[in-house]
């Protein structure tokens, strides 16, 4: 087999999981959270530096949320079994700047929890290996794209880079923001980071303490507003139809 069709399959399949093989990355991170708080290596950067964290995982979700929100349906999804999926080239908005804009917001918010680690060297390896895990999903996704709308997306994608940006101001969206395809589709975002960030919290003072006494913190809060929320939501998309709308 070519290189060209190995790293396409590759990408298929990573594609296809690739909600669940980054709970590697997650472990590893835990794993060395807790290696350096129980070596009493971990710095005391304090309240503030889990801020920064967070406002770098909120910007990655705020990615992911302008990219989704302007877009048709069957583009920009959470596919994850049927494969790929793209009924319309997406090609104004975000898309005008940066050809895979979800995946720089995912890249964002798992780096916030990879950030937390306070190691520079995890965060550095968790960058490559985001990379190399990521650039094979890229490939595929290109290749079935270019194969379905041919010179179109070639045009398009001739000068927008890849995953990081370019510095101009993007082109009108095709679409108007739908704030009801964001609560269908991106609804778990915020719980789910603020759940990390509590488990770290939870996790870490285990280990620092030998116990855990649980007090309502801010991180605790903030996984219990958001998961109240996702839930909230999660009832309507399933048992109503309020959530669906025409082409999103």
């Amino acid at each position: 087999m070519a290189l060209i069709e190995e790293l396409e399959d590759q990408g298929n399949v990573l594609f296809k999981y690739r909600s669940y093989i980054p709970l590697v990355f997650l472990l590893s991170g835990l794993g060395v959270y807790i290696y350096k708080i129980h070596n009493l290596s971990y710095p005391n950067l304090g309240f503030d530096y889990w801020l920064i964290c967070l406002a770098v995982g909120l910007l990655g979700l705020l990615v992911r949320i302008y990219a989704v929100g302007h877009t048709p349906k069957n583009t920009s999804g959470r596919n994850t079994t049927e494969g790929q999926v793209a009924d319309e080239l997406n090609q104004t908005g975000i898309y005008s700047i940066v050809r895979h804009p979800l995946y720089l917001g995912n890249f964002l918010m798992w780096l916030a929890v990879g950030m937390l680690t306070a190691d520079l060297w995890y965060i550095v390896a968790f960058t490559f290996m985001y990379w190399v895990y990521y650039e094979r999903i890229m490939f595929a996704e290109e290749a079935f794209l270019r194969r379905k709308f041919g010179e179109a997306y070639l045009n398009w994608a001739a000068d927008k880079p890849a995953f990081i940006p370019k510095f101009q101001v993007p082109t009108n969206p095709k679409y108007p923001f739908s704030i009801k395809k964001i609560l269908k589709k991106e609804k778990n975002g915020v719980a789910a980071m603020f759940g990390l960030f509590y488990l770290f919290e939870v996790v870490g003072e285990y280990i620092k303490w030998g116990e855990y006494t649980f007090r309502p913190t801010f991180w605790f809060w903030g996984f219990a507003i958001s998961t109240v929320v996702y839930l909230i939501l999660k009832t309507i998309k399933r048992g109503t139809n309020l959530l669906e709308e025409e082409g999103r």
